[in-house]
């Protein structure tokens, strides 16, 4: 179910919303976000929700075990090893079985070998990479006594499940939650619901009206890479550049609304990113939750910075590695990460030459380098990429962007809120003020006239 369509603001929103703030007691709240959760999410294909269902229960057992063996006990250890090994093989097979048996085909062809493995066509259930997350870092951090584990099954579900951040983020950890969720039963209902309305319309306003409409451009463009010319290639990756942030930051700033709109606060997922001005800005800008997730269960154990430089550049690049293959299963998305784990030590190392640079410089330069990111990001293969690549560096003559005088508006506006203008967190008096309220107003009906026109896009951010 997306939430830019009828179906969720016109039926599922309203009923749960409803139903909700009818019900009085805590475990009853739980229960009905629980359940409706997998209703959201069985809209797709309801026999996944099993696998969510058996992930939950997994990590929940293991909280259960934290509270019963002692710290030290190989009975502890084993209910950290244990439900991590499940969840991760779970994801393994389900997002990198057919790459990985595909990348073993064709590095035995290179070699000589003609041996081949069929394509499983195994169907990737829908956030997947989100839950895991969710699941592992609680099982972590009860391991480590950061949280206390909940003997309550309903509250850990409605943790994992809670269809606002449930298919796109942000990664909810369990620590960032737990005091509304123990405080659920008392929550009150008008406390936070003109802000989270406004996030959601927000959200809503970057998704329908910005992101859809640059991707109406950038597709049918990037679907025939080979015939652009060097302008067309750079109006198509800015497009890209600019609809990727405002449909994962609208998908974020909804599912932020809603939480809010049921009493439950989830954390900040981007900070105006291409406002950034080196790259170790841009990741605590860009997809905050991942990358503090990244952070504290790669990064860190891995040793982080604690030893020679030589091993905190490995560090760095091994774990940008693993962020680019949670990405996706496939090379674009490894080398992604590896390209931003180089921009990162190479910061590293000559910082303090960059920093000394004019602002706006540190700003063009470090948005220019993520643009080039995006190439790899959003190219299906290597040739793809290169020959973008070629195209954007190298004077070529092709076709532009069809319409692309209708693009440069909307390419403008998007560049100017994003560079230079406020982000909701940014926003004092988020939709309480008459000129905030008349602005939603608006937003929400240029929102209801474009999904009028054309049906409702997936999230960019559904696929990983």
């Amino acid at each position: 179910m997306l939430f830019n369509s009828f179906v969720f603001l016109l039926a599922f929103l309203p009923i749960t919303y409803i139903v909700f703030w009818q019900l009085e007691s805590r475990v009853a709240r739980y229960a009905w976000l629980t359940a409706v959760s997998y209703v959201f999410y069985g809209y797709w294909d309801a026999k996944f929700c099993l696998l969510m269902l058996f992930s939950t229960v997994v990590a929940y057992t293991a909280g259960l075990g934290f509270l019963k063996w002692p710290e030290s006990s190989r009975a502890r250890r084993l209910c950290l090893i244990i439900p991590i090994t499940v969840d991760l093989s779970l994801l393994g097979f389900f997002k990198y079985a057919d790459f990985a048996l595909q990348s073993v085909s064709a590095g035995l062809r290179a070699f000589g070998a003609e041996v081949g493995f069929p394509r499983l066509d195994i169907i990737l259930p829908v956030g997947i990479s989100f839950y895991t997350f969710h699941t592992i870092s609680y099982i972590v951090d009860c391991y480590r006594g950061v949280v206390r584990p909940t003997r309550n099954l309903l509250e850990f579900s409605t943790y994992v499940s809670l269809f606002a951040q449930l298919v796109a983020g942000p990664i909810v950890r369990f620590r960032q939650v737990e005091q509304d969720l123990e405080n659920l039963g008392k929550a009150d209902r008008t406390r936070w619901l003109g802000v989270g309305v406004a996030y959601f319309v927000v959200g809503m306003f970057e998704k329908v009206v910005v992101a859809d409409y640059l991707a109406s451009f950038v597709d049918p463009a990037l679907s025939r890479y080979w015939e652009l010319s060097t302008t067309g290639a750079w109006l198509a990756m800015l497009g890209y550049t600019f609809q990727l942030y405002f449909d994962f930051s609208g998908y974020s700033d909804m599912a932020v609304g809603l939480g809010y709109m049921f009493g439950i606060r989830l954390p900040i997922n981007f900070n105006s990113p291409y406002k950034a001005l080196n790259p170790s800005d841009f990741w605590r800008r860009w997809h905050i939750s991942l990358s503090g997730c990244l952070r504290d269960y790669v990064y860190i154990p891995l040793g982080g910075n604690r030893g020679s430089e030589a091993q905190t550049y490995r560090n760095l690049l091994l774990t940008m590695l693993i962020g680019g293959l949670w990405h996706g299963a496939n090379w674009t998305f490894v080398v992604w990460g590896l390209y931003h784990g180089m921009l990162l030590a190479l910061y590293r190392a000559f910082g303090g030459a960059w920093d000394r640079l004019p602002r706006v410089l540190q700003l063009i330069g470090t948005f220019v380098l993520v643009v080039v990111g995006w190439v790899m990001f959003r190219s299906t293969d290597f040739t793809m990429a290169a020959d973008l690549l070629v195209r954007m560096f190298v004077p070529t003559s092709g076709e532009s962007i069809d319409r692309g005088a209708a693009l440069l508006p909307m390419l403008v506006f998007a560049g100017i809120w994003a560079m230079a203008g406020p982000n909701m967190h940014e926003l004092k008096d988020r939709g309480c003020l008459l000129r905030h309220r008349l602005a939603l107003a608006a937003a929400s009906g240029a929102c209801v006239a474009t999904m009028l026109g054309a049906a409702g896009s997936p999230f960019l951010y559904f696929q990983f």
